[in-house]
């Protein structure tokens, strides 16, 4: 059975992608405003198929320019945050290269990120104020890779230039980042231990094909979103300082999440990485 349903989810996957990505194509060349939209409206239609139930605890910020300072476990998380609203991501620049995945991401108007080069920072925070100035919600996961989804890892701080950078354009005005948590609470109904997570989370040298193919068939998991509170940044505003109260804010909300209980504030000096449960090891493959 979880066979079947694996593959009537990939098929319906792959008749909405046939119709959605030549007019996301278009979208984008001629820059309409559907390009926005229509993204947003295949991470809704994926998720449902899937059964990934999203509960969202408080609101994105309305302002813009936003930039969203997220977790990252897991490419669902990209489906997850992209099933709330309109918005694009930050991501590696080895991702543009994957088949399918990083046609979805240019598709979705990704900026990409070469780590290599450091030298190329400076360029792309420009890149990414320039989005935000546009009105353009773009989503960075801070800590710069995925882990196993029990913890947060520390924050980095380099892509945070992007709104400082965005302050320094005199038409910009007041910019503002958001800290976003996502939590893998529940799986089938019921709350989710460290026997599951690897299930969701795709860290390490997990192959992707298999853990796909893992989300299909299993799928049905409940998912908190939680909005934190949003920052509003301006030319003075430390870069450091703001990663470190993000990071810190962002690790409440997940520790909330996963031990389902109330946020509690976290001194920002408090930033050790934080593991709910221990993993010794490394799952190599998604459906272990």
């Amino acid at each position: 059975m979880a066979e079947i349903k694996a593959g009537l989810i990939i098929f319906v996957l792959t008749l909405v992608s046939l119709v959605l990505i030549p007019l996301q194509w278009l979208a984008v060349k001629f820059k309409l405003p559907m390009r926005k939209h229509l993204p947003h409206l295949w991470h809704r239609i994926a998720t449902r198929l899937v059964g990934i139930k999203i509960s969202q605890i408080g609101a994105p910020a309305s302002d813009r320019p936003l930039l969203i300072t997220a977790n990252h476990a897991s490419w669902v998380d990209i489906t997850v945050i992209g099933a709330l609203m309109p918005l694009s991501f930050i991501a590696k620049s080895e991702v543009s290269g994957w088949p399918i995945f990083g046609l979805f991401a240019k598709l979705q108007r990704t900026v990409f990120v070469n780590r290599t080069r450091r030298s190329e920072t400076a360029q792309v925070a420009d890149a990414i104020a320039g989005r935000m100035a546009e009105g353009d919600a773009m989503v960075l996961f801070a800590e710069g890779t995925s882990n196993d989804g029990n913890c947060v890892l520390p924050f980095r701080s380099a892509l945070l230039g992007a709104a400082t950078r965005a302050v320094g354009d005199g038409d910009t005005g007041d910019v503002w980042v958001q800290p976003l948590s996502v939590a893998y609470q529940g799986f089938y109904g019921l709350p989710m231990g460290r026997a599951h997570r690897p299930h969701v989370a795709w860290y390490g040298d997990m192959e992707l094909a298999g853990h796909l193919w893992g989300i299909f068939s299993r799928g049905a998991l409940d998912v908190v979103v939680r909005w934190g509170e949003p920052v509003l940044v301006d030319g003075s505003t430390d870069r450091k300082a703001l990663t470190r109260q993000l990071e810190a804010d962002v690790r409440a909300m997940t520790v909330a999440s996963l031990m389902q209980k109330p946020v509690e504030s976290q001194e920002i000096s408090d930033l050790e990485p934080f593991g709910f449960f221990s993993n010794a090891e490394k799952t190599a493959k998604a459906g272990a």
